[in-house]
């Protein structure tokens, strides 16, 4: 079968930048899928993306599906002929349908009889008639939250289209697709080379953009063009470095298409404002990379990425220094202005300010939180009146004028201006620490105050909305309650806090009226506790194990991720197939006996074989040994040494006859089974691990 390299380019106005990854990708699996589907054979796939155009290029693309067999069944062959051999309706209709004679069928034997068959190979169809509507179906599929329309055509895309380039080798697929007659023509830079550009081949395609078109097709290849540039820049105009933020190199990756970097400067006298505001307002409206100096404090200079190579670069840089110096100037004053009013004073700005229509103002929730993380910070150990400051001043700086305009800096700026108002230093860091970890792998809170802070904000808003019949639904969490829950998690598990969620969640309730679902705490702490199947799925623990701990519905998440960690640790044992096989049998005995009904207290002189002699005295010396290890929360040792019963139980279950005639014995096994049962009960239900077959 032959082969050609393919291409495709949909030329469009500027996409968003944010998206054209996203877009790129979506357009190239939804074709390679479509190849899949349709079973042709492909090489190697090369994405391009600019902000004008979605490109996509197949090496070695099979210029035809493969003929397939095709075998249609019919009727069986003594439902086919009458008695005098004559084709019956059933036999003339079956072989009409297929547009052939009786006779071209064969006979298929089977072990129900003989059946007529119709055998034949369905040639596969040309690959040049099945890309233009693989084309059309990837481009219908993408993520487009919102497409639009333009002029009187009825096409609707993310923008508007404007040319196609479609090959096939070097012939054009001329069949259309939205709207568009493909062609071999394609166009370059807007302003350096506003014109066609023919493409022979598509291996000639990212050579003839840039050499002729000055353009660089392939995102990847201008993204680290543009991180190396800026970099480099950084180095030889200041001896400084860049600081380059991935999603922000990806954007501006995003906005050019011949990436050019360019230094400007600002004012020394911005940088007496923090400077996460300068970046905030560097970065989010102009898309511009900051610099710094050796020990990592910033300097005056900012470096934009033109999208084209100016006869006079002084003049672009001198437009953008006029861009940025009122928005500099703007942060300057707002964090002039703000310092004027103490965070404490702007305590009564909350009350106006809704945080959830049942559950009251973003001042209601001031207070419940301070009482909550004053509860808590008792517990871990840590100083209650300053995580109840902290609670009640943590989001004060929501009325501030700096994050009313910059809202990424909720929590930053409330540490500045609590320490520019004198607040203990665990107040002003819990300002911003509240809000750790903001993401998944973000860094927690490096405080107990902090902690007990973050911990209470995120408990108030579980047990307040659970409490009004609010808990996240499906995909729908406008509240970050998922977020929230593994975050509390975390700080409880990594910081090694020595809380209990039920309580927390107890103290939580008590601190709100109107709450209408019953057992709410328990509702929120049942919900968080799943959440550590996710968790630990990440980490490559198998859900086997997460559902052993999770039986028996311990509340304190260290100790949760103890039991873990420690089950983990026994599956990967030899022995623990037999012993989860063993528990699941016991389990099973157990439970047909009445379950709590049985006790654990053995009579020694009721033990009769050899091997319930054994494991008897194996049980009782390991509960000797194990309890004060289950005490002191030391999981792990205490199950690698009952993984040694191994041996007493499968000799134990090969000898002796649990369910003995005489009642006596028999309550005497049982109780046996029991005590060994609840030892491995101590941690997680072993039962549920996978056992021996």
């Amino acid at each position: 079968m032959a082969k050609q390299d393919f291409l495709v380019e949909l030329g469009v106005e500027e996409l968003p930048s944010k998206a054209l990854k996203p877009l790129s990708d979506a357009f190239t699996q939804g074709i390679i899928k479509g190849l899949e589907d349709a079973g042709i054979t492909f090489g190697k796939v090369e994405s391009f993306a600019t902000p004008r155009r979605l490109a996509l290029r197949i090496r070695d693309l099979a210029d035809a599906q493969p003929d397939k067999p095709v075998e249609k069944r019919g009727p069986a062959v003594k439902a086919a002929f009458d008695d005098s051999g004559n084709p019956t309706r059933a036999l003339t209709g079956f072989a009409t349908s297929l547009g052939v004679t009786p006779d071209q069928l064969d006979t298929l034997e089977t072990d129900k009889g003989a059946w007529l068959v119709y055998r034949t190979v369905e040639q596969g169809k040309p690959t040049v008639d099945l890309m233009s509507g693989l084309v059309e179906q990837s481009l219908a599929s993408l993520p487009i939250s919102k497409r639009m329309r333009w002029g009187a055509h009825r096409t609707e895309f993310v923008r508007p289209v404007h040319w196609l380039v479609m090959l096939f080798g070097n012939k054009v697929i001329d069949t259309p697709v939205m709207g568009l007659t493909p062609g071999n023509k394609t166009r370059g830079h807007r302003f350096h080379c506003p014109k066609a550009l023919i493409i022979p081949t598509p291996a000639d395609y990212e050579v003839v953009l840039e050499q002729e078109g000055y353009v660089i097709a392939d995102f990847a290849k201008r993204r680290e063009q543009i991180r190396s540039g800026v970099s480099a820049l950084a180095e030889a105009e200041a001896g400084g470095k860049a600081v380059i933020n991935d999603d922000l190199l990806d954007e501006v990756a995003g906005l050019n298409e011949w990436p050019v970097p360019l230094m400007g400067r600002f004012d020394r006298r911005f940088l007496e404002v923090p400077a996460e505001a300068l970046i905030s307002s560097m970065e989010e409206h102009q898309k511009y990379f900051h610099v710094v100096d050796e020990n990592g404090d910033m300097l005056p200079l900012f470096i934009t990425v033109a999208n084209i190579e100016s006869k006079d670069p002084s003049l672009v840089i001198s437009g953008n220094e006029k861009v940025i110096r009122p928005r500099l100037a703007d942060a300057a004053f707002f964090y002039e202005n703000d310092r004027r009013i103490r965070l404490e004073d702007r305590i009564e700005r909350l009350k106006p300010i809704v945080f959830q229509e049942k559950l009251g103002s973003m001042y209601d929730k001031a207070v419940r939180v301070a009482a909550l993380a004053g509860k808590i910070a008792t517990a871990i150990g840590s100083d209650p009146a300053l995580a109840e400051r902290a609670a009640m001043l943590a989001k004060t700086d929501l009325v501030t004028e700096m994050v009313l305009e910059f809202s990424d800096l909720q929590g930053i700026m409330g540490q500045y201006y609590a320490a520019h108002d004198g607040e203990p230093a665990d107040v002003a860091k819990a300002m911003n620490e509240q809000y750790m970890p903001r993401f998944a792998k973000d860094s927690l809170p490096t405080t107990m105050t902090s902690c007990a802070l973050a911990i209470a904000d995120r408990l108030d808003s579980l047990v307040g909305l659970f409490g009004i019949g609010q808990p996240p639904s499906g995909t729908r969490d406008p509240f970050a309650l998922r977020r929230a829950s593994l975050g509390v998690l975390r700080i409880i598990v990594e910081r090694e806090l020595p809380l209990d969620l039920q309580t927390c969640c107890q103290w939580a309730e008590e601190n709100f009226t109107g709450l209408t679902v019953e057992n709410t705490a328990s509702n929120v702490v049942d919900y968080m506790l799943e959440r550590f199947r996710a968790h630990y799925d990440e980490q490559g623990i198998g859900a086997e194990v997460y559902l052993a701990v999770h039986a028996r519905r311990p509340t304190r998440p260290l100790d949760f991720d103890r039991r873990v960690k420690a089950v983990e640790a026994f599956r990967q044992l030899p022995e623990a197939l037999a012993l989860a096989g063993a528990n699941k049998r016991v389990s099973n005995i157990l439970s047909k006996q009445g379950g709590d009904s049985v006790g654990e207290s053995i009579d020694s002189s009721l033990l009769q074989d050899e091997a319930e002699k054994a494991l008897a005295a194996q049980v009782e010396q390991q509960a000797e040994k194990v309890l004060p290890l289950f005490e002191q929360g030391n999981y792990t040792p205490a199950l690698q040494s009952l993984a040694s019963l191994q041996e007493p139980v499968d000799s134990f279950f090969n000898n002796v006859m649990v369910m003995a005639d005489d009642k006596a014995v028999r309550d005497n096994r049982l109780a046996l089974l029991n005590r060994l049962h609840n030892l491995f009960l101590r941690v997680a239900d072993i039962s549920l691990l996978p056992a021996a077959g």
